[in-house]
Order: structure tokens, then sequence, then C-alpha cells
């Protein structure tokens, strides 16, 4: 598939490219972005390269991963990244970071709706899944506050730097959005929703 850009009031997302490198790669010296997610740390300049040059045109390309920098629409400046992974017919994951003086105002939680939507309506995706490492409650802020549901705890479900660690899990399916399933979804009797 080829690249798509999305906009939001305002925010426009789109693949990030080789003129976004030395962006990616400022943005990816936080130490809560090497700390929380599972890019190489140390983050050289070559990994951004690899990023902007070969992973996110490639995932495009293939249909495995959509990548979307997440940039102001006012000045143009990297306010993060969101990544929607295919994981299972019609179920992706997401994932994202924000950029440290980005933080707070609430794009990464416009972006990932953004995203969702345009998974759920574009690529006829029904569940998304967000995961974090426990600890990580910036994470977990943003994937409530656009929309995710709780579902619980992971044991050694995650591996960040040869690590196994635990993970929350939560999902956003599209009626949580208002939007229609590709396929029909029957909960489970009794269940409220949200609740294994």
């Amino acid at each position: 598939m080829e690249p798509v850009t999305l906009t939001t009031g305002r925010l426009v997302l789109r693949a990030v490219g080789p003129q976004d490198t030395d962006a990616v790669y400022a943005a990816a010296q936080d130490p809560d972005i090497q700390r929380w997610t599972t890019i190489p740390s140390p983050y050289l300049h070559e990994h951004a390269r690899g990023f902007t040059e070969q992973i996110v045109p490639d995932g495009w390309a293939d249909g495995s991963t959509y990548t979307f920098g997440v940039f102001l629409a006012v000045g143009g400046e990297l306010a993060g990244m969101v990544a929607l992974m295919m994981r299972a017919l019609g179920m992706a994951e997401i994932g994202f970071w924000g950029t440290k003086e980005h933080r707070g105002h609430g794009y990464l939680t416009e972006a990932t709706v953004a995203v969702c939507r345009w998974g759920f309506t574009d690529l006829g995706v029904d569940r998304v899944e967000w995961r974090a490492e426990v600890g990580n409650h910036a994470s977990r802020a943003v994937a409530l506050r656009a929309g995710f549901t709780l579902e619980g705890t992971l044991r050694s479900a995650v591996n960040n730097k040869g690590v196994r660690r635990d993970c929350w899990v939560a999902s956003l399916l599209p009626s949580d959005l208002g939007l229609p399933s590709t396929a029909p979804y029957l909960p489970a009797p009794g269940t409220p929703p949200g609740q294994p």
C-alpha cells in the first residue's frame, strides 16, 4: 500500500522519510522513549536512518506496519510517532511515543484515535490492541483517553532489550468509535464491557 496522510484539527499524520531522520534521531534521545519502547539504546543516527529509509517504507509496502509521524499542523514539528501493526486477520496492535517537548497537549490521543479510525474504516480491522509494560503510566493514560478498555495484565508478555516483562493490555473496537465492524461480534453473555 502507498502511504496515506491523515489530518486532524491540529495534526498531520504521514509516513516519515529521509527528510525526517534528524528529527526522529533527536526525539529518540529522550531517556523515557528509550526506557519504555523497544527502540535500540543507545539510539544512534544510523538507527534513525534505517527507520525512516527502510523500516517505515517496507512496512507500508508489505502491509505489515503502518507508521505515521505525528506532526503539528502549524509549524510542522514532530510531536510523536504512531504505528498500527497487523497481528492477525482483522486485528492490529498500536504503538506510540511522544516527543518530550510536546507531551501533555493531547496530541498522541488525537493521533491514536485518528489512526484507529482509519484502521477500522480503510483496513477492515475489527480490534486494535494496545500493550505497554506495567508502569508506563503515560502510555496507559493515552490509551484510556483514546477510548481503549483495559483488559488486564499479561505475564512475561513483552521483551524489552532482552528482559521479559509483564504488560498491560487494552482494546479498542469499532463500536467504541461509533463505527460498524466488518464481522459480527458476540460478547460473552452477562459480561459487562471490559470485564473478563
